[in-house]
């Protein structure tokens, strides 16, 4: 079976429709599959859900949709970088469903593993709770939340090989993992793909079995908040 295509365009053909929910890896500004972004983008694809951390900055990542208003709803934990996410949202223009970080993660990781939903303890008592059904295991009281059945993952990887094994470095390994694995279909773009058996086995992240289609490509290394002192006088 080939997953190696020539291009973002190219790896997404037949795969995008309106009204889709879309699994997308990143953490910051960090492991975000950039060119499958601005794939969707150039595509036109409407009416888009989102299940990511967050949504990039206002030119970067998720950020470039909600600027041509093709997302119609997000699921993440964190709006702050993002002023026209933060805008869209307090107008009502886009669905915002609020998540802890690691319940989002466990969201993805359980809609990968066939798994429709589970017991929590955080966010019991807040409005992160609200509407959700409540259940008491040994005294305490947890929440169900569902795991996300994405129709499209996207995510961003250091290197893959030929078959799609993948290995993530470092901040980009957080939600990438678990966003591939509840797509019905993976894509993931990467810096560099290997011949099959170039990788150690025990430095894989994510097996091959969850990945369907990978591109290689050039990428952007930016930095989320540039933080900087004056030099001391001699």
């Amino acid at each position: 079976m080939k997953k190696v295509y020539g291009s973002a365009a190219a790896a997404l053909d037949g795969v995008l429709f309106d009204g889709m929910t879309i699994a997308a890896g990143g953490f910051g500004l960090c492991g975000i599959p950039e060119l499958l972004l601005e794939a969707i983008k150039q595509a036109g694809t409407q009416n888009l859900t989102f299940a990511s951390n967050n949504a990039g900055v206002d030119d970067f990542g998720i950020g470039i949709l909600l600027q041509t208003k093709q997302v119609k709803k997000m699921m993440s934990s964190y709006v702050g970088e993002n002023a026209e996410f933060m805008r869209q949202y307090l107008s009502g223009e886009l669905e915002l469903e609020f998540n802890p970080q690691g319940t989002l993660a466990e969201r993805m990781r359980a809609g990968g593993a066939g798994i429709p939903g589970f017991y929590t303890k955080t966010g019991v008592g807040t409005v992160i709770a609200e509407g959700k059904e409540h259940k008491d295991f040994n005294g305490q009281t947890y929440i169900l939340e569902e795991g996300i059945f994405a129709d499209l993952a996207i995510v961003k990887a250091w290197k893959a090989d030929e078959t799609g094994n993948l290995v993530f470095r470092k901040t980009a390994r957080n939600f990438n993992v678990p966003a591939a694995t509840c797509g019905k279909i993976c894509v993931a773009e990467v810096e560099e793909i290997v011949p099959a058996g170039s990788l150690d086995p025990d430095s894989i992240h994510l097996p091959g079995i969850y990945v369907h289609r990978i591109i290689q490509g050039e990428h952007e290394k930016r930095i989320e908040q540039r933080t900087v002192r004056q030099k001391k006088e001699a």
